[in-house]
């Protein structure tokens, strides 16, 4: 996936169970964050600062989904845990993530393994990418201060 690509109509099953395409987010614009693992320290700086900063995410025109392999179980306990005022899509197969270029070979403790690269798409009214963070640029704790700054310069 990169800049000007558009999204799978799919994108998966949230933590409710329900289905969630491009037809969901029809004439708006979202930011789908892929993130590795629900309730661990990254994971969870990162989905709090975009909690902390929805309400100005929305006033930009941003709704704001994550995905992750985890369960909707998994999802529903840290959406309640965290009270996260967004859907997590709960790609247990890696199908999404595939298609976004979010899951490849990494090191984990000097151990090359597969799994979520860490990665955020800016996608604009009509599916289309606008912008993408790689693992490498992003800042979990501050990262929608980073995402804010992104959507002023678009």
């Amino acid at each position: 996936m990169k800049v000007g690509d558009k999204l799978p109509e799919i994108l998966g099953t949230n933590e409710k169970g329900e289905e969630l395409g491009l037809s969901d987010f029809a004439g708006r614009k979202f930011i789908l964050y892929a993130y590795p693992k629900d309730n661990t320290s990254g994971c969870t700086a990162e989905a709090c600062s975009l909690k902390e900063h929805h309400a100005e995410l929305q006033q930009a025109g941003y709704a704001v989904v994550g995905v992750s392999k985890d369960s909707q179980q998994s999802h529903q306990k840290f959406i309640d845990k965290y009270e996260l005022p967004f859907s997590l899509i709960a790609d247990t197969d890696t199908s999404l993530l595939q298609a976004l270029g979010a899951w490849g070979e990494k090191n984990m403790y000097g151990k090359k393994v597969q799994g979520t690269l860490r990665t955020t798409y800016l996608i604009d009214e009509e599916g289309v990418v606008e912008k993408i963070f790689t693992s490498k640029e992003i800042k979990t704790k501050t990262h929608a201060e980073q995402v804010l700054n992104a959507i002023a310069e678009l």
